[in-house]
């Protein structure tokens, strides 16, 4: 299931690099949210999942589903949108796992880490410094006038990284485990409803062609049905750590699918960038050794 999800999760950056020039990013988005729930709902009907429990686990899922999916994927497609690269976007997003161990580290809650592991170690410290050291890396090279790094498409990627973090460790925390069906459900309700004002002020036209059909097509079914789903059982069963730390496998396979796709160049300033910020990860998400008796 882990490696299943890294390479759904990974073609979702490359996805939108497919499908944006034939759309805007938010229509898209609230095609791809309505196309879902109908396919889950007669998912739903046909298996006969049982529904949450409780107005409460309702609450719960829509807020998951507003930040998981519209604040996550808005942010994400709006920065590929403004012209930031699928490597790049991944690689700012894969930064998930620092910043959910280290939240973990504060303010962790007794079934998530015992009470050694309530403070940030130095060891935790020095991989957020690489982290960022190696997104700066990246990055740097690229901001400027006319290149894929704005304020406007930096912004959105960052964006998108709190949002699926928060989210994640909302689900962890708030939600009780139910029928992954039913929850994607009302998960992407609650995102359309928060996407739909917002994409109705997009100006631009739909291209009804192959590749926006194609990208629609794999983002409804794979993605949000598979990924998604993926996703929702994985926070459900593990840990918010272990879970979060197969994201820092997303940014090298989709800067190798951009490469193989797009021509995205692979510098090396980006290789050695990624490596730094995977190195960095992993002495954040990695568990401490215990102690001898």
């Amino acid at each position: 299931m882990p490696a299943v999800f890294v390479l759904i999760w990974s073609t979702g950056f490359i996805v939108a690099k497919f499908g944006l020039p034939y759309a805007p990013p938010l229509t898209f988005l609230v095609l791809r949210y309505a196309f879902s729930i109908v396919c889950f709902l007669i998912w739903i009907r046909f298996a006969r999942a049982r529904w949450p429990q409780g107005r409460e686990q309702w609450q719960h899922l829509a807020v998951t589903g507003v930040l998981m999916h519209a604040g996550y994927l808005g942010g994400v497609w709006v920065a590929v949108k403004g012209g930031m690269g699928s490597g790049l976007t991944a690689l700012i997003v894969g930064l998930q796992p620092v910043l959910t161990a280290l939240w973990l580290s504060w303010a962790a809650a007794p079934a998530e880490l015992n009470s050694s592991q309530t403070q940030v170690t130095p060891r935790q410290w020095t991989g957020l410094a690489l982290g960022l050291g190696g997104l700066l890396l990246v990055v740097a090279r690229k901001f400027g006038s006319g290149s894929e790094v704005t304020a406007l498409t930096l912004g959105c990627a960052v964006f998108a990284l709190f949002s699926i973090t928060v989210g994640t460790l909302y689900q962890k925390h708030f939600v009780q485990p139910t029928d992954v069906r039913s929850a994607n459900a009302i998960q992407l309700a609650a995102a359309l409803l928060v996407t739909l004002p917002f994409a109705l002020m997009e100006s631009e036209a739909i291209v009804w062609n192959a590749e926006f059909m194609g990208s629609m097509a794999w983002s409804v079914l794979a993605l949000t049905l598979g990924g998604s789903s993926l996703l929702y059982l994985l926070i459900q069963r593990g840990a918010a750590t272990s879970v979060t730390s197969l994201l820092y496998l997303v940014p090298p396979t989709t800067v190798v699918m951009a490469w193989l796709l797009f021509g995205e160049a692979i510098t090396l300033a980006t290789v050695i960038g990624t490596a730094i910020t995977a190195l960095g990860v992993s002495l954040v998400v990695r568990p401490a050794k215990p102690q001898a008796a």
